[in-house]
Protein backbone atom coordinates (compact mmCIF):
# COMPACT_ATOMS: atom_id res chain seq x y z
CA UNK A 1 0.00 0.00 0.00
CA UNK A 2 1.24 3.37 -1.05
CA UNK A 3 1.82 6.62 1.12
CA UNK A 4 -0.81 7.85 -1.35
CA UNK A 5 -3.41 5.19 -0.85
CA UNK A 6 -3.58 5.89 2.69
CA UNK A 7 -3.84 9.16 2.35
CA UNK A 8 -7.02 8.28 -0.16
CA UNK A 9 -8.22 6.07 2.61
CA UNK A 10 -8.00 8.80 5.35
CA UNK A 11 -10.00 11.10 3.00
CA UNK A 12 -12.32 8.54 2.95
CA UNK A 13 -12.77 8.51 5.96
CA UNK A 14 -13.39 11.93 6.33
CA UNK A 15 -16.33 11.97 4.15
CA UNK A 16 -17.77 9.16 5.69
CA UNK A 17 -17.65 10.64 9.11
CA UNK A 18 -18.87 13.86 7.66
CA UNK A 19 -21.64 11.93 5.68
CA UNK A 20 -22.97 10.59 9.49
CA UNK A 21 -22.76 13.71 11.04
CA UNK A 22 -24.84 15.29 8.32
CA UNK A 23 -27.96 12.43 8.88
CA UNK A 24 -27.40 12.51 12.36
CA UNK A 25 -28.14 16.28 12.21
CA UNK A 26 -30.97 15.69 9.57
CA UNK A 27 -32.54 12.94 12.43
CA UNK A 28 -32.14 15.41 15.37
CA UNK A 29 -33.79 18.40 13.25
CA UNK A 30 -36.49 16.04 12.64
CA UNK A 31 -37.09 14.50 16.39
CA UNK A 32 -41.11 15.33 16.32
CA UNK A 33 -41.41 15.54 12.47
CA UNK A 34 -44.73 12.72 11.81
CA UNK A 35 -43.98 9.86 9.84
CA UNK A 36 -40.52 10.78 9.85
CA UNK A 37 -38.11 7.67 10.02
CA UNK A 38 -34.95 7.97 11.57
CA UNK A 39 -31.76 7.19 8.84
CA UNK A 40 -28.23 5.58 8.99
CA UNK A 41 -24.88 6.01 6.89
CA UNK A 42 -24.27 2.42 5.63
CA UNK A 43 -21.01 2.51 6.12
CA UNK A 44 -18.92 -0.51 4.12
CA UNK A 45 -15.12 -1.10 3.44
CA UNK A 46 -13.50 -0.59 0.32
CA UNK A 47 -11.35 -4.13 -0.96
CA UNK A 48 -8.29 -4.51 -2.63
CA UNK A 49 -8.56 -5.48 -5.96
CA UNK A 50 -8.31 -9.47 -5.95
CA UNK A 51 -7.48 -9.92 -9.17
CA UNK A 52 -3.47 -7.84 -9.18
CA UNK A 53 -2.39 -6.04 -12.00
CA UNK A 54 0.92 -7.31 -14.26
CA UNK A 55 3.90 -6.07 -11.79
CA UNK A 56 1.28 -5.39 -9.35
CA UNK A 57 -0.23 -6.71 -6.14
CA UNK A 58 -2.66 -5.59 -3.87
CA UNK A 59 -1.61 -5.80 0.10
CA UNK A 60 -5.19 -6.56 0.70
CA UNK A 61 -4.95 -3.36 3.28
CA UNK A 62 -8.22 -2.21 1.43
CA UNK A 63 -8.90 1.07 -0.01
CA UNK A 64 -10.92 2.95 3.02
CA UNK A 65 -14.72 3.29 3.66
CA UNK A 66 -17.76 3.67 1.46
CA UNK A 67 -20.59 5.84 2.98
CA UNK A 68 -22.92 6.42 -0.65
CA UNK A 69 -26.28 4.65 0.73
CA UNK A 70 -28.05 6.14 3.55
CA UNK A 71 -30.73 3.56 4.66
CA UNK A 72 -34.12 3.95 6.70
CA UNK A 73 -33.90 2.23 10.04
CA UNK A 74 -37.35 0.27 9.50
CA UNK A 75 -39.11 -2.95 10.72
CA UNK A 76 -41.40 -4.43 8.05
CA UNK A 77 -43.44 -6.78 10.22
CA UNK A 78 -44.25 -4.02 12.97
CA UNK A 79 -45.43 -1.80 10.00
CA UNK A 80 -47.55 -4.60 8.65
CA UNK A 81 -48.67 -5.38 12.53
CA UNK A 82 -49.24 -1.25 13.14
CA UNK A 83 -51.56 -1.65 9.71
CA UNK A 84 -53.41 -4.30 11.08
CA UNK A 85 -54.14 -3.12 15.17
CA UNK A 86 -54.77 0.43 13.69
CA UNK A 87 -57.37 -0.73 11.64
CA UNK A 88 -59.15 -2.66 14.12
CA UNK A 89 -59.13 0.14 16.61
CA UNK A 90 -60.86 2.68 13.69
CA UNK A 91 -63.45 0.57 13.51
CA UNK A 92 -64.24 0.28 17.20
CA UNK A 93 -64.06 4.03 17.16
CA UNK A 94 -66.54 4.62 14.96
CA UNK A 95 -68.74 1.98 16.18
CA UNK A 96 -68.85 3.44 19.68
CA UNK A 97 -69.90 6.40 18.69
CA UNK A 98 -72.25 5.16 17.07
CA UNK A 99 -73.32 3.34 20.12
CA UNK A 100 -72.62 6.55 22.20
CA UNK A 101 -75.00 8.81 19.81
CA UNK A 102 -77.99 6.24 19.80
CA UNK A 103 -77.64 6.22 24.02
CA UNK A 104 -78.08 10.67 23.41
CA UNK A 105 -81.28 10.14 20.80
CA UNK A 106 -82.79 7.62 23.90
CA UNK A 107 -81.64 10.01 26.62
CA UNK A 108 -81.94 7.04 29.06
CA UNK A 109 -82.02 7.39 32.13
CA UNK A 110 -83.24 10.55 32.58
CA UNK A 111 -86.22 13.22 32.95
CA UNK A 112 -86.63 13.71 29.38
CA UNK A 113 -86.22 10.34 27.89
CA UNK A 114 -89.13 8.12 26.32
CA UNK A 115 -89.73 6.10 29.71
CA UNK A 116 -90.72 8.80 31.84
CA UNK A 117 -92.62 10.09 29.21
CA UNK A 118 -94.80 6.69 29.26
CA UNK A 119 -94.39 6.81 33.07
CA UNK A 120 -96.42 10.31 33.15
CA UNK A 121 -98.96 8.75 30.77
CA UNK A 122 -100.03 5.99 32.49
CA UNK A 123 -100.28 7.99 35.55
CA UNK A 124 -102.37 10.14 34.00
CA UNK A 125 -104.67 7.20 33.03
CA UNK A 126 -104.84 6.78 37.03
CA UNK A 127 -105.33 10.18 37.67
CA UNK A 128 -108.75 10.08 35.40
CA UNK A 129 -109.40 6.66 37.18
CA UNK A 130 -109.33 8.55 40.06
CA UNK A 131 -111.47 11.48 38.94
CA UNK A 132 -113.28 10.34 35.44
CA UNK A 133 -115.24 13.39 35.39
CA UNK A 134 -112.78 15.72 35.83
CA UNK A 135 -111.60 18.12 32.87
CA UNK A 136 -108.09 18.88 34.41
CA UNK A 137 -107.19 15.11 34.45
CA UNK A 138 -108.42 14.35 31.16
CA UNK A 139 -106.68 17.02 29.48
CA UNK A 140 -103.67 16.72 30.85
CA UNK A 141 -103.31 13.23 29.93
CA UNK A 142 -104.06 14.33 26.12
CA UNK A 143 -100.82 16.51 26.81
CA UNK A 144 -98.48 14.05 28.49
CA UNK A 145 -99.84 12.02 24.92
CA UNK A 146 -98.68 14.29 23.27
CA UNK A 147 -95.69 14.76 24.68
CA UNK A 148 -94.99 11.14 24.41
CA UNK A 149 -95.88 11.31 20.78
CA UNK A 150 -93.56 14.07 20.35
CA UNK A 151 -90.35 12.11 22.20
CA UNK A 152 -91.08 9.61 19.89
CA UNK A 153 -90.65 12.15 16.72
CA UNK A 154 -87.91 13.58 18.69
CA UNK A 155 -85.88 10.26 19.00
CA UNK A 156 -86.47 8.69 15.55
CA UNK A 157 -85.68 11.79 13.72
CA UNK A 158 -82.11 12.17 16.05
CA UNK A 159 -81.07 8.71 14.85
CA UNK A 160 -82.29 9.36 11.38
CA UNK A 161 -80.28 12.29 11.30
CA UNK A 162 -77.28 10.75 12.52
CA UNK A 163 -77.67 8.07 9.91
CA UNK A 164 -77.65 10.76 7.17
CA UNK A 165 -74.02 11.99 9.23
CA UNK A 166 -72.46 8.81 8.77
CA UNK A 167 -73.27 8.32 4.98
CA UNK A 168 -71.97 11.67 4.84
CA UNK A 169 -69.14 11.27 6.34
CA UNK A 170 -68.49 7.70 4.44
CA UNK A 171 -68.84 9.45 1.60
CA UNK A 172 -66.30 12.10 2.09
CA UNK A 173 -64.21 9.22 3.40
CA UNK A 174 -64.00 7.16 0.37
CA UNK A 175 -63.00 10.43 -2.06
CA UNK A 176 -60.00 11.08 0.85
CA UNK A 177 -58.97 7.29 0.14
CA UNK A 178 -59.19 8.00 -3.92
CA UNK A 179 -56.98 10.71 -2.91
CA UNK A 180 -54.65 9.50 -1.40
CA UNK A 181 -54.28 6.52 -3.97
CA UNK A 182 -53.16 9.00 -6.78
CA UNK A 183 -51.07 10.22 -4.13
CA UNK A 184 -49.03 7.21 -3.26
CA UNK A 185 -48.65 6.02 -6.78
CA UNK A 186 -47.50 9.35 -7.52
CA UNK A 187 -44.86 8.49 -5.07
CA UNK A 188 -44.54 4.82 -6.22
CA UNK A 189 -43.17 6.50 -9.38
CA UNK A 190 -40.74 8.92 -8.13
CA UNK A 191 -39.68 6.51 -5.97
CA UNK A 192 -39.14 3.91 -8.25
CA UNK A 193 -36.67 6.54 -10.78
CA UNK A 194 -34.97 7.75 -7.72
CA UNK A 195 -33.88 3.92 -7.01
CA UNK A 196 -33.14 3.25 -10.55
CA UNK A 197 -30.74 6.44 -10.89
CA UNK A 198 -29.23 6.03 -7.44
CA UNK A 199 -30.57 9.04 -5.67
CA UNK A 200 -32.25 8.94 -2.19
CA UNK A 201 -35.67 8.29 -2.03
CA UNK A 202 -36.24 8.49 2.00
CA UNK A 203 -37.90 11.21 2.42
CA UNK A 204 -40.75 10.21 -0.36
CA UNK A 205 -40.88 6.74 1.30
CA UNK A 206 -41.72 8.27 4.38
CA UNK A 207 -44.49 10.63 3.21
CA UNK A 208 -45.85 7.44 1.50
CA UNK A 209 -45.53 4.95 4.75
CA UNK A 210 -47.52 7.81 6.39
CA UNK A 211 -50.43 7.60 3.63
CA UNK A 212 -50.48 4.08 4.04
CA UNK A 213 -50.73 4.26 7.84
CA UNK A 214 -54.27 6.89 7.37
CA UNK A 215 -54.95 4.21 4.74
CA UNK A 216 -55.24 1.54 7.13
CA UNK A 217 -57.26 3.86 9.90
CA UNK A 218 -59.39 4.82 6.80
CA UNK A 219 -60.31 0.94 4.72
CA UNK A 220 -57.75 -1.55 6.88
CA UNK A 221 -55.20 -1.25 4.09
CA UNK A 222 -52.01 -3.73 4.08
CA UNK A 223 -48.82 -3.35 1.59
CA UNK A 224 -47.05 -5.60 -0.88
CA UNK A 225 -43.64 -4.57 -1.32
CA UNK A 226 -41.92 -4.77 -5.04
CA UNK A 227 -39.29 -4.13 -7.32
CA UNK A 228 -37.51 -0.97 -7.09
CA UNK A 229 -38.86 0.17 -3.80
CA UNK A 230 -42.23 0.20 -5.12
CA UNK A 231 -45.21 -0.70 -2.25
CA UNK A 232 -48.44 -1.89 -3.41
CA UNK A 233 -51.48 -1.50 -1.65
CA UNK A 234 -54.42 -4.12 -1.26
CA UNK A 235 -57.73 -3.80 0.29
CA UNK A 236 -59.82 -6.58 1.17
CA UNK A 237 -57.76 -8.47 -1.67
CA UNK A 238 -58.96 -5.60 -3.99
CA UNK A 239 -55.66 -3.92 -5.33
CA UNK A 240 -56.12 -0.12 -4.65
CA UNK A 241 -52.44 0.77 -5.75
CA UNK A 242 -50.48 -0.71 -8.11
CA UNK A 243 -47.05 0.35 -8.79
CA UNK A 244 -47.92 3.85 -10.82
CA UNK A 245 -51.07 3.29 -11.02
CA UNK A 246 -54.28 4.16 -8.53
CA UNK A 247 -57.87 2.50 -8.96
CA UNK A 248 -61.12 4.26 -7.26
CA UNK A 249 -63.70 3.25 -5.29
CA UNK A 250 -67.02 4.60 -4.59
CA UNK A 251 -70.23 4.06 -1.90
CA UNK A 252 -73.27 2.91 -3.53
CA UNK A 253 -76.53 2.13 -1.63
CA UNK A 254 -79.80 3.53 -0.42
CA UNK A 255 -79.89 7.25 1.10
CA UNK A 256 -82.78 6.06 2.92
CA UNK A 257 -82.27 4.56 6.76
CA UNK A 258 -85.60 2.91 6.38
CA UNK A 259 -84.27 0.68 3.43
CA UNK A 260 -80.61 -0.05 4.83
CA UNK A 261 -81.90 -3.74 5.07
CA UNK A 262 -83.31 -3.94 1.32
CA UNK A 263 -80.44 -2.40 -0.40
CA UNK A 264 -77.45 -1.88 2.23
CA UNK A 265 -74.50 0.77 2.05
CA UNK A 266 -71.74 -0.46 0.36
CA UNK A 267 -67.67 0.58 -0.99
CA UNK A 268 -67.17 -1.38 -4.39
CA UNK A 269 -64.47 -0.02 -7.20
CA UNK A 270 -65.35 2.51 -9.39
CA UNK A 271 -64.90 -0.11 -12.19
CA UNK A 272 -66.92 -3.22 -12.25
CA UNK A 273 -68.82 -2.65 -8.74
CA UNK A 274 -66.57 -5.50 -7.04
CA UNK A 275 -67.29 -5.26 -3.62
CA UNK A 276 -64.72 -4.61 -1.21
CA UNK A 277 -64.36 -6.08 2.07
CA UNK A 278 -63.13 -2.95 3.85
CA UNK A 279 -61.55 -2.33 7.70
CA UNK A 280 -61.02 -0.02 9.69
CA UNK A 281 -63.66 3.56 10.15
CA UNK A 282 -65.03 2.53 6.91
CA UNK A 283 -65.91 -0.91 8.20
CA UNK A 284 -67.54 0.92 11.73
CA UNK A 285 -69.65 3.17 9.67
CA UNK A 286 -70.92 0.60 7.54
CA UNK A 287 -71.76 -1.22 10.21
CA UNK A 288 -73.61 1.51 12.01
CA UNK A 289 -75.56 2.49 8.55
CA UNK A 290 -76.92 -1.04 7.76
CA UNK A 291 -76.69 -2.60 11.46
CA UNK A 292 -76.85 -0.43 14.72
CA UNK A 293 -79.02 2.41 13.43
CA UNK A 294 -81.25 0.61 11.46
CA UNK A 295 -81.93 -1.61 14.11
CA UNK A 296 -83.04 1.00 16.59
CA UNK A 297 -84.83 2.53 14.34
CA UNK A 298 -86.83 -0.81 13.72
CA UNK A 299 -87.34 -1.16 17.41
CA UNK A 300 -88.88 2.31 17.68
CA UNK A 301 -90.88 1.50 15.09
CA UNK A 302 -92.32 -1.33 16.76
CA UNK A 303 -92.72 -0.05 20.04
CA UNK A 304 -94.85 3.09 18.43
CA UNK A 305 -96.93 0.55 16.83
CA UNK A 306 -97.40 -1.87 20.06
CA UNK A 307 -98.04 1.33 21.80
CA UNK A 308 -100.89 1.94 19.07
CA UNK A 309 -102.38 -1.17 18.55
CA UNK A 310 -102.65 -1.70 22.85
CA UNK A 311 -103.94 1.56 23.44
CA UNK A 312 -106.19 1.41 21.06
CA UNK A 313 -108.16 -2.07 21.50
CA UNK A 314 -108.37 -1.35 25.19
CA UNK A 315 -109.44 2.40 24.61
CA UNK A 316 -112.19 0.47 22.11
CA UNK A 317 -114.16 -1.24 25.07
CA UNK A 318 -114.77 1.93 27.08
CA UNK A 319 -117.19 4.30 26.76
CA UNK A 320 -116.51 8.37 26.80
CA UNK A 321 -118.32 11.10 28.04
CA UNK A 322 -120.67 11.26 25.72
CA UNK A 323 -121.69 7.91 26.31
CA UNK A 324 -120.06 6.62 22.79
CA UNK A 325 -117.91 3.74 22.23
CA UNK A 326 -114.16 4.40 22.26
CA UNK A 327 -112.14 5.13 19.31
CA UNK A 328 -108.53 4.78 17.99
CA UNK A 329 -106.80 6.98 20.20
CA UNK A 330 -103.32 6.89 18.79
CA UNK A 331 -102.82 6.77 14.67
CA UNK A 332 -100.26 7.25 11.85
CA UNK A 333 -99.60 5.90 8.38
CA UNK A 334 -99.91 2.15 7.40
CA UNK A 335 -98.32 0.92 9.37
CA UNK A 336 -97.69 3.11 12.26
CA UNK A 337 -94.04 4.19 13.04
CA UNK A 338 -92.11 6.46 15.30
CA UNK A 339 -92.15 8.80 12.39
CA UNK A 340 -95.80 8.99 12.03
CA UNK A 341 -98.07 8.20 15.03
CA UNK A 342 -99.56 11.01 16.09
CA UNK A 343 -102.83 12.09 19.05
CA UNK A 344 -105.88 10.98 17.26
CA UNK A 345 -108.44 12.80 19.90
CA UNK A 346 -108.33 16.11 20.32
CA UNK A 347 -111.84 16.56 22.54
CA UNK A 348 -110.99 15.47 26.22
CA UNK A 349 -114.49 14.31 26.68
CA UNK A 350 -113.66 11.83 23.43
CA UNK A 351 -111.38 9.76 26.41
CA UNK A 352 -113.49 6.39 26.77
CA UNK A 353 -112.60 6.00 30.55
CA UNK A 354 -116.16 3.83 31.34
CA UNK A 355 -116.56 0.37 31.04
CA UNK A 356 -120.19 0.61 30.67
CA UNK A 357 -121.11 0.81 27.25
CA UNK A 358 -123.88 3.51 26.06
CA UNK A 359 -123.25 5.02 29.23
CA UNK A 360 -121.65 8.54 30.67
CA UNK A 361 -121.27 7.95 34.69
CA UNK A 362 -119.01 7.78 37.13
CA UNK A 363 -117.62 4.79 36.61
CA UNK A 364 -113.95 4.27 35.37
CA UNK A 365 -112.84 1.29 34.80
CA UNK A 366 -111.24 1.35 31.27
CA UNK A 367 -109.18 4.07 32.74
CA UNK A 368 -107.63 1.81 35.01
CA UNK A 369 -107.42 -0.75 32.51
CA UNK A 370 -105.46 1.40 30.55
CA UNK A 371 -103.57 2.49 33.29
CA UNK A 372 -102.69 -1.28 33.77
CA UNK A 373 -101.30 -1.65 30.46
CA UNK A 374 -98.02 -0.23 31.83
CA UNK A 375 -97.67 -3.44 33.86
CA UNK A 376 -97.97 -6.16 31.15
CA UNK A 377 -94.49 -8.12 30.64
CA UNK A 378 -95.07 -8.07 27.11
CA UNK A 379 -96.37 -4.52 27.25
CA UNK A 380 -94.77 -1.25 25.56
CA UNK A 381 -92.80 -0.33 28.69
CA UNK A 382 -91.26 -4.19 29.12
CA UNK A 383 -90.09 -3.93 25.36
CA UNK A 384 -88.93 -0.55 25.73
CA UNK A 385 -86.78 -1.45 28.67
CA UNK A 386 -85.08 -4.57 27.36
CA UNK A 387 -84.54 -2.78 24.27
CA UNK A 388 -82.64 0.46 26.09
CA UNK A 389 -80.89 -2.28 28.62
CA UNK A 390 -79.46 -3.73 25.49
CA UNK A 391 -78.23 -0.69 24.26
CA UNK A 392 -76.44 0.06 27.19
CA UNK A 393 -74.91 -3.54 27.26
CA UNK A 394 -73.70 -3.28 23.52
CA UNK A 395 -72.41 0.54 24.20
CA UNK A 396 -70.62 -1.02 27.34
CA UNK A 397 -68.89 -3.99 25.62
CA UNK A 398 -68.08 -1.90 22.69
CA UNK A 399 -66.04 0.61 24.89
CA UNK A 400 -64.43 -2.39 26.76
CA UNK A 401 -63.53 -3.77 23.59
CA UNK A 402 -62.17 0.08 22.31
CA UNK A 403 -60.34 0.05 25.63
CA UNK A 404 -58.23 -3.32 25.02
CA UNK A 405 -57.81 -3.01 20.81
CA UNK A 406 -56.58 0.98 22.09
CA UNK A 407 -53.71 -0.99 24.59
CA UNK A 408 -52.38 -3.38 21.93
CA UNK A 409 -52.52 -0.46 19.05
CA UNK A 410 -50.30 1.36 21.96
CA UNK A 411 -48.27 -1.29 22.49
CA UNK A 412 -47.39 -1.86 19.00
CA UNK A 413 -46.83 1.93 18.06
CA UNK A 414 -44.39 1.90 20.89
CA UNK A 415 -42.66 -1.15 19.48
CA UNK A 416 -42.76 0.75 15.98
CA UNK A 417 -41.20 3.89 17.08
CA UNK A 418 -38.27 1.68 19.23
CA UNK A 419 -37.10 0.69 15.71
CA UNK A 420 -38.02 3.72 13.73
CA UNK A 421 -38.43 6.95 15.62
CA UNK A 422 -35.81 8.69 16.57
CA UNK A 423 -33.66 8.71 20.35
CA UNK A 424 -31.84 11.82 20.62
CA UNK A 425 -29.80 10.07 23.57
CA UNK A 426 -28.78 7.86 20.36
CA UNK A 427 -27.84 10.54 18.05
CA UNK A 428 -25.93 11.90 20.32
CA UNK A 429 -23.88 9.33 21.40
CA UNK A 430 -23.74 8.59 17.32
CA UNK A 431 -22.61 12.40 16.77
CA UNK A 432 -19.75 11.79 19.47
CA UNK A 433 -18.65 8.74 17.90
CA UNK A 434 -18.57 10.41 14.32
CA UNK A 435 -17.08 13.11 15.34
CA UNK A 436 -14.12 11.45 17.27
CA UNK A 437 -13.47 9.20 14.07
CA UNK A 438 -13.27 12.87 12.17
CA UNK A 439 -10.74 13.91 14.04
CA UNK A 440 -8.74 10.38 14.33
CA UNK A 441 -9.08 10.97 10.44
CA UNK A 442 -7.82 14.10 10.57
CA UNK A 443 -4.78 13.33 12.39
CA UNK A 444 -3.91 10.71 10.14
CA UNK A 445 -3.55 12.63 7.35
CA UNK A 446 -1.76 15.36 9.49
CA UNK A 447 0.48 12.52 9.78
CA UNK A 448 0.78 11.24 6.50
CA UNK A 449 1.64 14.78 5.82
CA UNK A 450 4.60 14.40 7.89
CA UNK A 451 6.02 11.69 6.22
CA UNK A 452 5.93 13.03 2.76
CA UNK A 453 7.77 16.30 4.10
CA UNK A 454 10.44 14.29 5.17
CA UNK A 455 10.28 11.87 1.94
CA UNK A 456 10.56 14.88 -0.36
CA UNK A 457 12.31 18.01 1.37
CA UNK A 458 14.45 15.58 3.66
CA UNK A 459 15.75 12.64 1.85
CA UNK A 460 19.14 12.76 0.72
CA UNK A 461 20.10 15.19 3.27
CA UNK A 462 23.58 14.22 5.61
CA UNK A 463 24.93 16.09 8.36
CA UNK A 464 22.41 18.68 8.05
Amino acid sequence: MSTFSALNAATTALWAQRRGLDVTGQNIANVNTEGYTRQRVDLQAIGGSAVPAFYSTSPGIGQGVDADDVIRIRDAFLEGRGHTEHANSAQLVAETEAYNLVEQAFREPGTTGIQKMLSEMWSGWQDIANKPNDPAARGQLLKRLETLVGGLHFSQAQLGGQWDQARDNLSVLVDDVNAAAENIATLNVAIQRATQSGLPSNDLADQRDLLVMKLADSVGAAVRPGKDGVLDVVVGGMSLVSGGTASKFSLKGTIDPDSAGADPLRIVTATGDFSVRVGGTAAGQLNTLNTIIPGYRGQLDGIAAGLAGAMNETHGEGTDLYGAQGGDILGGGTPVTAANISVLITDPNRLAASSVAGSANNDARNADKMAQLANKVDGTDGIYRTMIVELGVHSAVSQRNLQIQTSITTTVDAARESVAGVNLDEELTNMLSYQHAYSAAGRMITAIDEALDVLINRTGLVGR
